[in-house]
């Protein structure tokens, strides 16, 4: 043990720790400071940056003997308050900076460290500077960041007013399509926001702390678990296994489709008989100390018998191939699409045919903050889980059995989470949490590191996809022929549905009459396939937009004139046979055109024979909802204050469901020029809120929000008088009116039949993405230099918001185009080697343009936002690869040497 005097944010600190203590641990656990966050542990992400003696450092790397006596540290605490806000922290918010906000604490210092050195920074300096210091953001695309820093640098000159800094910001009347900030953005900002982790420091103090032992190969028969030594260690309360999981010890898939041949119950909990998947939970230790339980985890003795890994679909699908799920076929869901007439005689007589292959990998979802959970019995009995969920009453149903829990005692509350992209639709830790409260008694905590939100969370399932188009020779779209293989890993939750998006969205966008094709859901010992943003787009829709631009060179037609030609226009269907509720392709493309036209003469100027310019463009289509009579509930309740409070299971992942339930609700209010400041929201909860539904298939701003404008109108109707004027809560309590007012809706949609065929999805969400690339004939290196977007997501509800979505989608389009990807299980396990796209790595010029075309459907004109930006922008930089340097790649992601590669050809 050493003791050290330390002079933190002002304050000289005692602190008595082990020597190898990492700083980060004690700054957060000795001394409470906990806006210095741990992410990677690695020092790859910067989130637990702080100021040591002037210099930014990342704490998590730093061994407590190597911290001199009187150091001086600055946190975010010491940065600023809620209630004096540096102009770092007040620029944040002014820019929508902080969205998930996990990152946002060390961002915060590291600019502050910046802005000590250099009050006058460029652009570039402030992008060098987060890429030297490892900043890592996942949400925002780091360009609001950028302008925030240029804004808080003006502000410390004297050029900028704080006020002028907030002057978008609406003091009164409506706040819709406004910068109106996210109620959550001054915690975020000054790292007083209490995630997952932190709350785990301020569990009572009979807390267990949990470890797990996870599988080290693919697949394998378990032969015996041997718990005896490990149950011997110091600190060991209990070791759980299968044995001690009272219900069906399964997670349940909730098969979407009757023709399913799996029956959904093939994810153990932890495992007893079989090994599915590198990760997979054997045991979890529960200890005194986090130490204690990972040193006891180490002492379990598992023995297996390993078996053949089937580690893609073309593997698993061999006719050699053995059952993973025994009496379950590896192929064990087929969706088919066919729409019109038969393409066999189209396809012969067509004057151009065009056919290529393509895939789209196992895409990490990388955020910053890894899987997280705890769980206690409250003082009712009721076995409360808290988590990351973003969907709380879907995954009481899907672990409930499996638990041997009634639904009805338990409880789901999300933490504040940080960031999710998706990998939360899946149930991670609820359950193993859930049935480690329930065989020790106490209250237990559970907290991954980075290499296991790697290594074992869900990811982006694979799609091999083989797309044929027939055209006439002035490029009208005749037919379209597909087959895809979705490796969904080894369990099958969501594994049809996300099939189902092969037929839905390959091709869309485009008036084709006749569709004929087939995909298939392939079970796989690869890592499971769990949504990510965009689910099932990114994949479907790459294949059919590089494919538009083979079929445009083979018609010498140009890539967007071609688009233009066929997109939607009245009397156009969807693939399913679905009619567009809007009809602002056209639109798009007449908006984009000058900036396309524009792209290609800088590219043709700015080539080099060492560095080749190209301009490539993608169109992206993607449903706003859940398949077919999708629906959600909220209530709003005004209080004796004269505040009204939103209750709605809306889950925030960063995307801001604080202001979207704001926003709406003072919308739906607005007859009564209700104040913004007067609203509250409590989300995420299940023994406070009705069901909204998960968040997911950006389904949550036009289902939840058309349950919310329910609410509202129905607590605005309550609460007026006969000559207009509204009554207050005590007269509504005088007059027995009731002063919650519950709304609901559904859309008014069907799902799609056995051909594909139906209408899924009452709003869509439609935009075109420019991307304009530079290539090193030398290396093969893509650098994409600017990114434009034109979209059209009906009404913006919230500018900051909807921003914000955009550049954090493109930046992960990028990094889905280039560097991304978890395909070895070793090399992918960091930041760094799954390629994370930094600072440098994502353009500073990306240009947002939005076409609002109002849907009918959509609360006050609104669809969604979050799946658009990742549909296909990473098509835009395939194409804009091949415009520059004459190379296709059709499979992702591109890394040099497969560009350099096909160069060399």
């Amino acid at each position: 043990m050493l003791k050290r005097m330390l002079h933190v944010n002002g304050v000289d600190r005692m602190v008595i720790c082990e020597q190898d203590e990492t700083l980060a641990n004690v700054l957060r656990e000795n001394l409470g400071l906990t806006s210095v966050k741990i992410g990677c542990g690695q020092g790859q992400c910067g989130s637990c940056n702080v100021v040591v003696d002037g210099k930014l450092k990342r704490t998590c790397t730093i061994k407590m003997k190597r911290v001199a006596e009187n150091t001086q540290i600055v946190t975010a605490e010491g940065v600023g308050t809620p209630e004096h806000l540096h102009p770092v922290q007040l620029a944040w918010i002014a820019h929508g900076g902080a969205q998930c906000g996990f990152c946002t604490p060390g961002f915060i210092v590291s600019s502050y460290a910046l802005l000590l050195e250099n009050q006058s920074p460029t652009r570039e300096d402030v992008r060098e500077w987060f890429q030297k210091h490892r900043n890592a953001c996942r949400c925002t695309g780091y360009k609001p960041l950028v302008d925030a820093v240029m804004d808080a640098a003006a502000v410390l000159r004297g050029e900028k007013t704080r006020d002028e800094l907030m002057k978008d910001v609406p003091t009164e009347g409506r706040i819709v399509g406004t910068k109106y900030p996210r109620p959550t953005a001054v915690a975020k900002v000054t790292g007083t926001l209490d995630y997952g982790a932190d709350l785990g420091l301020k569990l009572p103090a009979n807390t267990l702390r949990c470890a797990l032992v996870q599988a080290e190969v693919s697949h394998a028969k378990i032969i015996s678990i041997d718990t005896s030594e490990a149950e011997k260690m110091e600190g060991v309360e209990k070791v759980v296994t299968y044995k001690d999981i009272k219900g069906k010890n399964r997670i349940t898939g909730l098969i979407t489709f009757p023709t399913n041949k799996g029956d959904g119950w093939d994810r153990p909990i932890l495992c007893d008989e079989k090994i599915f998947q590198y990760g997979d939970a054997i045991a979890i230790v529960c200890a005194d100390t986090e130490k204690h339980a990972k040193a006891a985890a180490e002492k379990v003795k598992v023995e297996l018998e390993e078996l053949p890994a089937y580690m893609s679909a073309p593997e698993a699908m061999q006719d050699d191939a053995m059952e993973i799920h025994p009496g379950t076929p590896n192929i064990y869901f087929v969706q088919k699409v066919a729409k019109g007439n038969d393409t066999a005689p189209i396809f012969k007589e067509a004057d151009v045919t065009i056919e290529g292959d393509y895939y789209v990998g196992r895409q990490p979802h990388m955020p910053i903050e890894p899987d997280v959970g705890f769980a206690y019995r409250n003082d009712e009995g009721k076995l409360v889980i808290h988590s990351k969920s973003i969907g709380l009453h879907l995954h009481a149903a899907m672990i409930a059995p499996g638990l041997g829990e009634e639904l009805e005692n338990i409880v789901m509350v999300q933490n504040p989470a940080g960031g999710t992209f998706g990998y939360k639709f899946s149930p991670t830790m609820e359950a193993l949490v859930g049935a480690a409260c329930m065989a020790t008694d106490r209250p237990v905590f559970l907290n991954y590191t980075w290499y296991q939100q790697q290594t074992y969370t869900g990811k982006r399932s694979p799609f091999f996809m083989n797309v044929r188009m027939a055209a006439d020779n002035e490029g009208k779209l005749l037919g379209m022929e597909t087959d895809w293989s979705v490796d969904h890993g080894p369990y099958s939750e969501f594994g049809d549905l996300l099939t189902l998006r092969g037929a839905q969205f390959i091709g869309a966008g485009y008036d084709i009459d006749n569709i004929r094709g087939e995909g298939r859901t392939v079970c796989t010992n690869h890592a499971w396939g769990s949504a990510f943003r965009g689910y099932g787009s990114p994949q479907s829709e790459f294949a059919s937009e590089v494919l538009m631009d083979e079929l445009a060179e083979k018609l010498g037609m140009d890539p967007l004139e071609l688009r233009y030609k066929n997109v939607y226009r009245k009397g156009s269907t969807t693939p399913t046979g679905q009619d567009p509720e809007v009809y602002s392709l056209p639109e798009i493309l007449d908006t984009v055109r000058p900036k396309y036209e524009e792209a290609k003469k800088r590219a043709a100027e700015l080539s080099t024979p060492e560095v080749k310019r190209g301009v490539g463009i993608a169109l992206g289509v993607y449903g706003s909802g859940l398949d077919g009579p999708d629906s959600a509930e909220a209530d709003i309740e005004l209080d004796a204050e004269g505040f009204v409070t939103v209750y709605t299971t809306w889950h925030d992942h960063g995307q801001g469901a604080d202001i979207g339930a704001l926003t709406t609700a003072h919308e739906a209010l607005s007859p009564m020029g209700f104040p913004a400041e007067k609203i509250k929201v409590c989300l995420n909860d299940t023994s406070k809120c009705p069901n909204g539904g998960p968040a997911g298939g950006s389904r949550s701003q036009v289902v939840i929000g058309r349950a919310i404008k329910a609410a509202g109108e129905e607590l605005v109707a309550a609460m007026k008088k006969a000559d207009g004027s509204f009554y207050t809560y005590e007269e509504m309590e005088a007059n027995n009116i009731p002063t919650r007012a519950k709304g609901k809706w559904t859309a008014p949609c069907t799902d799609c039949d056995e051909n594909g065929q139906g209408n899924p999805f009452a709003c869509y969400m439609y935009g075109l993405f420019l991307a304009e690339v530079s290539v090193e004939i030398a290396t093969g290196k893509t650098t994409v230099e600017k990114m434009t977007a034109v979209a059209d997501v009906g009404t913006v509800m919230n500018k900051l918001a909807v921003d914000g979505q955009m550049y954090g989608g493109l930046a992960q389009a990028i990094g889905l185009a280039l560097t991304e990807d978890f395909e070895d299980i070793k090399k992918h396990s960091t930041m760094v080697g799954a390629g994370f796209p930094y600072a440098k790595q994502i353009p500073d010029d990306m240009e947002l343009i939005y076409v609002e075309s109002e849907r009918p459907e959509g609360p006050f004109g609104a669809s969604g936002v979050g799946e658009l930006p990742l549909t296909c922008p990473h098509a835009a930089v395939i194409n804009g690869i091949y415009n520059a340097c004459g190379v296709r790649i059709r499979a992702l992601p591109a890394l040099p040497e497969k560009v350099l590669a096909g160069l060399n050809k």
